[in-house]
C-alpha cells in the first residue's frame, strides 16, 4: 500500500469538496513545514490567479466564465497536491526511491523528441537487419535487443515513478502511442506502466491519454491494454472535478463495441478473482486424479494410451482399465472448460515460477512475450530447444508472463526428457499445454484482454514487492475499481437503459453487503423487470432480497411471477408456500404442501417446510410427527432442532423442548446460539400467540445457558 501524508490527504479531501481556500491554506502550512521551493512557487501562482478572480467578483463585475475558471484552479492545485503526495511515497518507500533513481540516471535526457527518435530507430533498426544474411547478423541482432531491451526497462521504470502530467505531454505520449512507427512492443509497455502509475494515484492526463489510445489506435493488443488502463483508473469520487473526464466518458460508452467491451471486462475481472479458488480446485482434485493414473497410462504421438501390464488385472476387472481411461479424461476434460469458461487454470502451477533472475525486473511481469527477448537468450541459443519452445508457444493458452515462465523453466527440464518425448516435441507430434488456441480466438480482443488481465493479477499477487501498489484486485475498499461497473461514472451514462449491464451489477452487488447494497439490488432488479417482465434471473433475485428483509407479500408475488413462467419448478412452488406461512396464511400453505409431500415424499426440504407451517397452524401433534421422521431419516440441519424445540415448547413439553435446544447451541459450535435473540425477537410473535409469558422466555433461556 502507498505511503501516504495525512496532511496532504486533508488537502486533496478538501479539492474533492471543492473548497479551494481550504485547501491552499492546507497545502500552505505543510509547505511551511517541508522546503518545495518550486512547489511553492506554484501554489503562490494558483493564489494570485484566485485573489484576482475574488478581486473582480468583489467589485461587482459579471463573470460567466467564473465557474470554469474556480475549477480550473481546482484542478491546477489538485495535479500540484497529488504529484507531491507521489514525491513523499517516492521518499518513504525504498524500492520505489531506488527505481526512480536509477531510471532518472542511467538516462539523462527524457525529452520526447529524443526518446521518439531512439523507439523509431529500433523499428528502422530491425528492418534493416532483415536485408542481412544469417550469420552476418546473429551478433548485431542480439546487440540491438539488449540495448532495446535497457530502454524498455528504464521507460517503463520512467513512466510508473513519473508525478502528475501536463496536457501538453499526454497529448504527444498519445502520438507516441499510435505511431505506426512504434514497435507494438514498446506501446504496450508504456501503457502498462502508466497503469501502474495510475494505481497509487490518479492523474487526469494519464487517464485521458489511455482513452484517447483506446478509441485511436489500431493495434487491438494496444487497445486493450489502454481499456484495462483507464477503467480501473476512472474514479467517482472526483469526477465533479472534471467534468470533462465524464464527458470523454459518455463519449466512449456511447459506442455499442465499448459497452461490450466494459461489461465482458467486468465479468473477466471476477474471474481473476477465482483465481485462488480454481487453484485450490485443480491442486487438490484434478491433480491428484491424475497422479493416481500417472502409472497407467503413456504419452505416445497418437495421444493418452493405456500400459498393458497387469493380465491378471484384465481378467478379474475387465471394466478398470476402462473407468480409469473415462475418469482420467473427465477430469482432462473439466479442466479445459474451465478455462474455455475463462477461468485461470494456470495460476496456481506458474505461481512457483516466479523466481527466475528474469522477474527481478518490474517490466518482464507486463512485457508482451517476444522470441527475441535478451532474457530468454540462453533458452533459446540452441536451435532444437529453440524450436521444441517457440513451437509450443506458437499457439499456447498462456498468458504473457507465464510463456515467459514456462520457457525458463522448460529449458531447465529439457536435459531429463526421454529423447523420444523431444523427438515428437521438435516435429509437433506431441503438445505439453493442453488445448492450443486457434489463430481465430487468439486475435479476438475479450481473449487478448484475458490474458493481459491474467498478467496484470499475477504482477498484483506476486511480485515481490507488490506492496507498493494499490491493486485493483483488492476488495478492501469495497471493490471501488475491481467492480468499476457500480461506479456512478459508469451507472450515470447509456448503460443504464442495458438490461444486461443491471444484471452484471446484480451479480457484484451480490458480492457485497449491507443495508444500502440490498437496496440498489433492488433497484437493479426492477430497472431489468421494467424491461423484461418475467426476466427469471432478475426474479429471483428479487425474491432473495424481499424475503430477505421480511417482505414477504412481495416476494409471494414475485414467486407467483415465476411459477407463471415455469409452473414444474418446485422449488418455486416450495417457497410461495413458505410466503403464505410467513403471512399466516397457513391453509393455503398447507394445501400445496400436503400435495407436494404426498408427490416428493423423500423430500426433506418440503417436510421441513410442512413441519414449521404446521407448527404456525397450532397442529402441534402433526408437526412433531413430521419432525420426529426428519431426525430419523437423516442427519438433522441445525434448525431442525431449533424448530422442533420450539414445537415441543409450545405442546408443553418443557424438558424435551430444553432438552433439543441444548443439542442445538451444541450444534451452533463457535458460531453459538443466541437464545435471547431467537426466543424475545425473532420468534416473540409465535410464543406470544400460543401464550409463551415473558417469565417462561426468561426461565428458558436461563435453563440454556445453565449448560452453554
Amino acid at each position: 500500500m502507498i505511503v501516504k501524508n495525512e496532511q496532504l490527504e486533508q488537502v486533496l479531501r478538501h479539492i474533492s469538496d471543492g473548497h479551494l481556500g481550504q485547501a491552499m491554506a492546507g497545502l500552505e502550512n505543510y509547505l511551511l513545514a517541508y522546503s518545495h521551493p518550486k512547489e511553492q512557487e506554484s501554489l503562490a501562482r494558483i493564489r494570485e490567479d484566485y485573489q484576482l478572480m475574488a478581486d473582480y467578483w468583489q467589485q461587482g463585475y459579471k463573470d460567466e466564465q467564473r465557474e470554469v475558471v474556480y475549477r480550473r484552479l481546482l484542478q491546477r492545485l489538485y495535479a500540484l497536491t497529488k504529484g507531491m503526495t507521489i514525491s513523499y511515497a517516492i521518499r518513504n518507500m525504498s524500492f520505489v526511491l531506488a527505481t526512480y533513481k536509477r531510471a532518472r540516471a542511467v538516462r539523462k535526457n527524457w525529452a520526447l523528441e529524443s526518446l521518439k527518435h531512439d523507439l523509431e530507430t529500433f523499428v528502422a533498426d530491425q528492418a534493416l537487419l532483415e536485408l542481412k544474411t544469417d550469420e552476418a547478423k546473429a551478433d548485431e541482432e542480439k546487440q540491438l535487443y539488449e540495448r532495446q531491451q535497457m530502454l524498455r526497462r528504464d521507460l517503463f521504470d520512467y513512466i510508473w515513478t513519473s508525478r502528475t502530467w501536463s496536457e501538453n505531454l499526454g497529448e504527444a505520449f498519445v502520438e507516441l502511442l499510435t505511431s505506426p512507427t512504434i514497435d507494438t512492443i514498446d506501446q504496450q509497455l508504456m501503457v502498462s506502466a502508466m497503469t501502474l502509475s495510475l494505481m497509487n494515484a490518479f492523474d487526469y492526463n494519464k487517464v485521458h491519454v489511455l482513452m484517447t489510445v483506446y478509441q485511436q489506435s489500431s493495434d487491438e493488443y494496444v487497445r486493450q491494454r489502454a481499456l484495462v488502463g483507464w477503467v480501473l483508473a476512472v474514479d467517482s469520487q472526483i469526477q465533479g472535478l472534471y467534468p470533462e473526464m465524464t464527458n470523454k466518458l459518455r463519449e466512449l460508452i456511447d459506442d455499442e463495441d465499448c459497452r461490450r467491451e466494459l461489461k465482458e471486462l467486468q465479468m473477466q475481472l471476477l474471474y481473476c478473482l477465482k483465481a485462488d479458488e480454481d487453484s485450490r480446485l485443480i491442486q487438490q482434485e484434478m491433480i491428484p486424479e491424475l497422479i493416481r493414473n500417472n502409472d497407467q497410462f503413456r504419452i505416445t504421438r497418437n495421444g493418452i494410451e493405456e500400459i498393458d501390464e497387469d493380465n491378471m488385472e484384465d481378467i478379474l476387472h475387465p471394466e478398470a482399465a476402462e473407468q480409469r481411461m473415462e475418469q482420467l479424461e473427465k477430469t482432462m476434460r473439466k479442466m479445459m472448460d474451465m478455462q474455455r469458461a475463462g477461468s485461470d487454470i494456470y495460476f496456481g502451477g506458474f505461481a512457483q515460477m516466479k523466481r527466475f533472475p528474469f522477474f527481478n525486473d518490474t517490466s518482464n511481469w507486463l512485457m508482451p512475450f517476444y522470441a527475441k527477448h535478451p532474457g530468454l537468450g540462453q533458452a533459446l541459443e540452441d536451435k532444437h530447444q529453440r524450436k521444441i519452445i517457440l513451437g509450443l508457444m506458437g499457439h499456447s493458452p498462456f498468458c504473457d508472463s507465464d510463456a515467459y515462465s514456462f520457457a525458463l523453466g522448460f529449458q531447465q527440464a529439457m536435459g531429463h526428457l526421454p529423447k523420444n518425448i523431444l523427438e515428437m516435441l521438435e516435429h509437433g507430434e506431441l503438445s505439453l499445454i493442453g488445448d492450443v488456441i486457434d489463430e481465430e480466438t487468439a486475435a479476438q480482443p475479450a481473449y487478448i484482454r484475458r490474458r493481459y488481465l491474467q498478467d496484470l493479477y499475477r504482477f498484483c499477487r506476486l511480485f515481490p514487492s507488490r506492496s507498493v501498489f494499490n491493486h485493483p484486485f483488492d476488495e478492501a475498499d469495497g471493490g471501488r475499481r475491481l467492480f468499476f461497473l457500480l461506479q456512478p461514472a459508469f451507472r450515470n451514462t447509456v448503460l443504464a437503459d442495458d438490461m444486461e449491464y443491471h444484471l452484471i451489477c446484480a451479480t457484484l452487488l451480490r458480492r457485497m453487503d449491507g443495508i444500502e447494497t440490498d437496496e440498489l439490488l433492488v433497484d437493479t432488479y426492477r430497472k431489468v423487470l421494467e424491461k423484461d417482465a418475467y426476466n427469471e434471473r432478475a426474479l429471483r433475485g428479487l425474491a432473495r432480497l424481499l424475503f430477505k428483509v421480511h417482505d414477504y407479500q412481495g416476494t409471494l408475488e414475485v414467486y407467483e411471477r415465476l411459477l407463471e413462467l415455469k409452473p414444474d419448478r418446485w422449488n418455486f412452488l416450495l417457497n410461495k408456500a413458505v410466503c403464505l406461512g410467513r403471512l399466516q396464511r397457513y391453509d393455503e400453505a398447507l394445501k400445496i404442501l400436503y400435495k407436494m409431500d404426498y408427490e416428493q415424499a423423500d423430500d426433506l426440504n418440503v417436510k421441513r417446510v410442512l413441519a414449521w407451517t404446521l407448527v404456525g397452524s397450532g397442529k402441534l401433534e402433526q408437526a412433531g410427527k413430521e419432525y420426529s421422521q426428519i431426525l430419523e431419516n437423516s442427519q438433522p440441519e441445525g434448525d431442525d432442532l431449533l424448530n422442533y424445540g420450539l414445537c415441543q415448547w409450545l405442546s408443553g413439553d418443557i424438558v424435551g423442548a430444553i432438552g433439543l435446544f441444548r443439542h442445538y447451541a451444541e450444534a451452533c459450535g463457535d458460531h453459538g446460539f443466541d437464545a435471547e435473540a431467537v426466543f424475545c425477537h425473532e420468534e416473540a410473535p409465535l410464543l406470544e400467540k400460543n401464550g409463551i409469558s415473558a417469565v417462561e422466555i426468561r426461565m428458558m433461556i436461563d435453563a440454556v445457558r445453565d449448560v452453554q
